[in-house]
């Protein structure tokens, strides 16, 4: 063919293996997977130390306005939990203004994975998607304004 012959070789064998059609793609897919679950666990250290920064969660970050499974999902959540975290917000917001980040015995409290809008947010996807399935009608509006 005019290849390199471990070129060749090893085509041949993940043709053969994996066949010539669609399957190539997985096994491509499952030759990086270690290499992207690296880059994933450095990045999600990375945002988490930035959350911490800033004394954040990540689910704080779901913007109600642009997704309104998230404004349903907030909704259904307790007072409590909205209050916390409209106070997060906010002084991440001052910190921010003021450049300045929270002191260290601060940021080793913090906990920027711990989840408390993703499971509610799931079980209204969930939903809607069930809906979707049957052919009902929402019971909020899915207009964004």
């Amino acid at each position: 063919h005019g290849c390199p012959r471990s070129w060749c070789t090893s085509y041949t064998y993940v043709a053969e293996r994996y066949g010539r059609s669609g399957n190539m793609s997985k096994a491509i897919a499952k030759m990086f997977e270690p290499m992207f679950a690296a880059f994933a666990k450095r990045y999600q250290g990375w945002v988490g130390a930035e959350l911490t920064k800033y004394g954040l969660r990540y689910d704080d970050l779901l913007d109600e306005t642009m997704n309104l499974d998230v404004a349903e999902a907030l909704k259904r959540l307790p007072q409590e939990e909205r209050d916390l975290r409209m106070q997060r917000l906010k002084r991440a917001m001052d910190l921010s203004m003021k450049h300045v980040y929270l002191d260290p015995e601060m940021q080793k409290k913090q906990t920027p994975f711990k989840w408390y809008i993703k499971p509610v947010l799931e079980e209204v996807e969930a939903e809607r998607d069930e809906r979707a399935a049957l052919g009902t009608g929402q019971p909020y509006n899915r207009q964004i304004p």
